[in-house]
């Protein structure tokens, strides 16, 4: 590697981390004092990051088009949180959203999604994790798994410690900045080195392709597959504490819903660089011995720009998976505290002994993820994105739906159940495919029908008394 990526790579860096531990000196986290531009960092400094380039480009690189669904359906899920949840949400006065269930439904309801719905967002973390080392594979190929996943630990809680929400959102406004000149110059370079988009297509279209792969197609794996991504990501976005959180911290409504719909609008263009670039290493793969597809993004920057523009690019998406990793730490931890901790012991009422325990949530959470992220769980960073976004929608969504719009018409062993029945039949059917749709539709629907006969049930008993 020349001298100048290692410098570009430092300084960006070490910028980033700086002014992630100076915005977090200025404000306490959780409170509602961000304006419109800081809510939509926060937002897109946890929604953008491995999965949504990184990933990106390692799907685009085997299915081409349907690897957008991540950017596209984060931006259509961004919209309907501007537009449809965004004033609900502020309004009802609770800090986390499984606080708004907990209130309509009790505390064994609050228990039950909290857990699942952590559990579901501990696995993005994953995903998180796995992109970290596709950066460093190429920066420093002799590092181990273990220690390049160990250093990324060390820079997502560095990064959330010091920085908390205000950092985290200040750092997503200069983190989207550098990724926006980064992958759409990526996306830009490979059209001007194919000779334009007519070329890019003649590309493609030459790639050999023995499985008959739709590149063109938002739905290369299948309507259900690819459909049942984009809704996963809809439902996830909507139903994730980090997200809500960037809402609820607006100074005023205005502030939250138009920082949602601000990403709502930025995020969907980030995903094109990367399917570019994915689909030009796929076709150019004989020139890059040895690339395996989740470095075809790290791959490009390090072989095609110039030394020190490719080490800030790299620690541009190196701080975005770092980003997006702590940013879900945070909302973890978040929960933790304020939806268990708080409900079992009055040991840490003080607020200084709150913070401090939700460090150390986020460094355990933070710490486990990464020794899984060592084990043979697979490469495949959009899998464990869109499962994990699924889940938390499996678990949250219908209940917390009917907890905004339908508040005391349904009893809480419904909630209960619903919680529990909708993530399992996600999982269950979808190792068990015995159905040819996403298995996420099947766990919404089964979740939708046993809230929807505890309104029923509920209607009954009123007319009864």
């Amino acid at each position: 590697m020349h001298p100048l990526l290692y410098i570009g790579l430092a300084v960006t860096l070490a910028a980033i981390v700086g002014l992630s531990v100076w915005s977090g000196t200025q404000v306490k986290s959780g409170q509602r004092q961000n304006g419109l531009g800081v809510v939509a960092g926060v937002i897109m400094g946890t929604l953008v990051g491995g999965s949504s380039t990184i990933g990106t480009a390692q799907l685009a690189y085997t299915y081409g088009m349907s690897a957008w669904w991540f950017t596209l359906g984060a931006g259509i899920a961004c919209l309907i949180l501007a537009l449809v949840y965004a004033k609900p949400l502020r309004h009802t006065g609770c800090a986390t959203l499984v606080g708004i269930i907990r209130r309509e439904y009790g505390d064994g309801a609050g228990m039950t999604v909290s857990l699942l719905s952590a559990t579901g967002t501990f696995i993005n973390i994953i995903s998180q994790l796995i992109s970290a080392t596709a950066v460093i594979a190429v920066v420093f190929p002799a590092m181990t798994l273990e220690a390049a996943v160990a250093a990324s630990v060390v820079f997502m809680v560095l990064y959330v410690i010091f920085g908390g929400t205000k950092g985290t959102g200040m750092v997503g406004i200069v983190k989207m900045a550098l990724l926006y000149v980064a992958v759409l110059a990526c996306g830009a370079l490979v059209l001007h080195m194919v000779g334009g988009a007519g070329a890019f297509t003649a590309m493609v279209q030459a790639i050999d392709n023995p499985d008959g792969v739709r590149f063109f197609s938002l739905f290369a794996r299948g309507v259900s597959t690819d459909g049942g991504a984009c809704l996963s990501l809809i439902l996830g976005v909507l139903t994730t504490q980090t997200y809500a959180q960037g809402v609820l911290s607006g100074k005023t409504d205005r502030d939250g819903v138009g920082g949602a719909l601000l990403s709502a609008f930025l995020i969907p263009p980030i995903g094109i660089g990367g399917i570019l670039v994915g689909l030009y290493m796929r076709a150019n793969a004989a020139l890059y011995p040895g690339m395996v597809a989740k470095t075809a993004l790290t791959t490009f920057v390090t072989a095609h720009m110039p030394p020190l523009l490719a080490g800030v690019i790299l620690g541009a998406l190196f701080i975005a998976v770092v980003g997006t990793g702590a940013g879900l730490a945070l909302g973890i931890s978040t929960i933790l505290n304020n939806d268990i901790v708080k409900r079992v012991t009055r040991r840490f009422d003080d607020e200084k002994k709150l913070s401090r325990l939700g460090k150390v949530w986020i460094v355990v959470v933070l710490a486990a993820a990464g020794l899984l992220s060592c084990g043979a769980l697979g490469d495949t960073i959009l899998q464990f994105a869109f499962m994990s976004m699924g889940l938390r929608g499996a678990v949250v969504f219908t209940p917390l739906l009917c907890a905004l719009w339908l508040p005391g018409r349904i009893h809480r062993r419904y909630c209960i159940v619903s919680a529990i029945v909708g993530p399992v039949i996600v999982l269950i059917f979808g190792v068990w495919k015995v159905f040819p749709i996403d298995s996420l539709f099947l766990g919404i629907a089964a979740s939708m029908v046993i809230m929807g006969f505890g309104l029923v049930m509920g209607r009954k008993n009123q007319i009864k008394s």
